[in-house]
Formats: C-alpha cells, structure tokens, sequence
C-alpha cells in the first residue's frame, strides 16, 4: 500500500515504515502529524485518485530542522569591479511513516 501525498507544494511517493526528508514542517522533534493532502491511494479495494482518496497518512516527527547543501549564487560584472555573493541552505524536516489509513 503506498499513497501520494502533498507537503508545500511538493508530491512525495510514501509507504508505510519509509522515512524520507520533506521541506520543514511546523511541529516539534518526536510529534506526532496527520497529514491528509493525499493525492492517490493504491491499496486493496484498487488505485483511487482525487476526491476519492480519502485517507490520512500519519507521520513521526524525527528530527525538525536538518539544512540542505549550501547554495551559492555569484553575480559579476566584469571590468567593473561588481561582485555579489549570496547563499543559503534550505531547512527539511526528517519524517516517518507510521500508518496510511
């Protein structure tokens, strides 16, 4: 049994016991969240899509903030003694399945 589900705008393929890394949610490390943006449903009645896939996918909190690579973006101008430096790091939260129901 597996479900689509949604989380900021991203689709992510989710199966029950699988922990994978999901743009920062806003719960604490250890917390317990029903997400219920479910997109499709493949179970044993069959594959149910939109309005039919009325589930809940309830996941575990494991760690609230680990930081992606660092990403830099370098403007420059050349001749002309321009040049900027940006960065910065995405934040993920660290999740477990636990059950899709």
């Amino acid at each position: 049994m597996f479900a689509v589900i949604r989380i900021a705008g991203q689709q992510f393929r989710v199966s029950e016991g699988q922990s994978l890394y999901v743009p920062q949610l806003d719960a604490k490390t250890g917390d317990k969240v029903d997400l219920t943006d479910v997109l499709l449903l493949d179970g044993k009645d069959g594959v149910k899509t939109g309005a039919d896939a009325k589930a809940t996918v309830k996941v575990e909190v494991i760690s609230e903030l680990i930081q992606g690579n660092k990403v830099i973006a370098f403007k420059m101008k050349r001749r002309k003694g321009f040049r900027k430096k940006h960065g910065h790091r995405t934040h993920y939260s660290h999740i477990k399945v636990q059950s899709i129901a």
